[in-house]
């Protein structure tokens, strides 16, 4: 059995296809991952022993390009990618029984094209319910189509979704799929992220209440396990006093991640604390060379977590997972789609606390970092984080090889 998992998008979009490949080899079947070849996913990809087939671009590149056009809308930028992803989608594909598809919108849809093409199975997998079809949750608006403010019903406003989704997405998709033989869809939405959906994230960070909208196959968060032992310096860093606080955005690069990191800094630094910078796509810089900032690139999140007195974060779903599985208060600064509802879910949890906005001051986020190294929020943290699934992965890769 082979399989190819595609994916374009960030970190938090790889990371979990990796962590399902290894739970497929562990299983004794074949799987390779189509994604964007940027070096750390390049890197992530070879740690992992699981094979990479290249996507179209580069995210980052993508990014970029994307940027110097600023006339186009998301219609244009899906067209322009769907049809080089079927390309090399299609060519990852060659002799694999299934494909299971995740990432930005036309990439996941001309991975179900590819698969329709070649007559086998495919799958679709979201790492955060907020994307799915429920009366219990409000879709999220796309850029420039925001719900119409007399509509409060859930129920309404996906239907509205799957016309808002049909007129970002609908002429990129039927018009590829004109040109590679195949029927046009009426439901962009539906069609591409199906009625069984993987849901790959942790039950206890983000329930699923059951819906006749959608029926999800709930597995818990797909971890991939990081052995790596950390740098040296920073191991030194760290045993050189009382636990630093992390600070880090991932992949969202925008300049208020930029101004919302160097605001986070001066609020640890308010606090009296030491801390840890992560650069991330961003390039965040410390403030000045003072010794109470450590700079660091990618490393062992799993592992560093677990030593730190606050994990400042965006509120990713891969971040906000991991910082809870190592029992790490969080104080979230959510940016874009589904971070402010992680952000709701960490405060909910009482494992940290959440800013109320993308852009903090140094007041504001100093209010939320406070509530965040609180004694109640690190015992909460610690309890919460012997709930936390690690078998996700396997228990999606076992319940793929049943459904083949």
């Amino acid at each position: 059995m082979r399989i190819l998992l595609s994916t374009y998008g960030s970190r938090g979009d790889v990371e979990p296809m990796v962590a399902l490949a290894v739970a497929l080899q562990a299983l004794g079947a074949e799987a390779v991952v189509c994604a964007p070849p940027d070096p750390e996913f390049v890197d992530l990809l070879a740690r992992a022993g699981v094979p990479l087939a290249p996507a179209f671009a580069s995210a980052r590149e993508w990014i970029e390009a994307a940027k110097k056009r600023p006339a186009d809308g998301i219609p244009q930028h899906a067209a322009r990618m769907i049809g080089a992803q079927y390309e090399a989608i299609g060519a990852a594909a060659a002799g694999c029984d299934a494909i299971v598809a995740t990432g930005l919108m036309p990439s996941a849809a001309a991975a179900k094209s590819v698969a329709e093409t070649l007559g086998v199975p495919y799958r679709h997998v979201t790492f955060c319910p907020l994307f799915l079809p429920s009366e219990h949750h409000r879709p999220y608006p796309y850029p420039g189509r925001p719900h119409p403010p007399e509509v409060t019903d859930p129920r309404t406003l996906w239907d509205l979704n799957i016309a808002d989704m049909n007129a970002l997405f609908g002429a990129a998709v039927n018009g590829h799929r004109a040109s590679t033989g195949l029927p046009a869809v009426d439901n962009v939405r539906d069609h591409v992220f199906t009625d069984h959906p993987f849901l790959a994230s942790d039950p206890v960070l983000w329930p699923w209440e059951p819906t006749d909208l959608c029926h999800p196959v709930h597995t818990g968060a797909w971890i991939l396990p990081d052995a790596r032992p950390l740098p040296a310096d920073l191991e030194t860093f760290v045993e050189a006093g009382a636990p630093p606080v992390y600070v880090g955005f991932g992949s969202i690069a925008l300049p208020s991640t930029r101004d919302a990191a160097r605001t986070a800094l001066e609020a640890v630094r308010a606090q009296g604390r030491r801390m840890i910078l992560a650069r991330g796509w961003v390039e965040a810089a410390p403030l000045d060379d003072g010794d109470d900032c450590f700079v660091i690139g990618d490393v062992n999140q799993q592992a560093l977590f677990r030593r730190v007195a606050a994990v400042v974060h965006h509120g990713g779903a891969g971040t906000t997972t991991t910082a809870a599985r190592a029992g790490a208060p969080q104080a979230v600064v959510p940016q874009i789609v589904d971070q402010p509802y992680w952000a709701a879910r960490v405060a909910g949890l009482g494992i940290g606390a959440a800013h109320d906005g993308a852009t903090p001051t140094l007041e504001s986020l100093s209010t939320t970092l406070a509530i965040a190294l609180a004694p109640e929020a690190r015992a909460r943290a610690a309890a919460v984080s012997a709930t936390i699934r690690t078998d996700g992965a396997a228990t999606a890769a076992k319940r793929l090889l049943e459904m083949l």
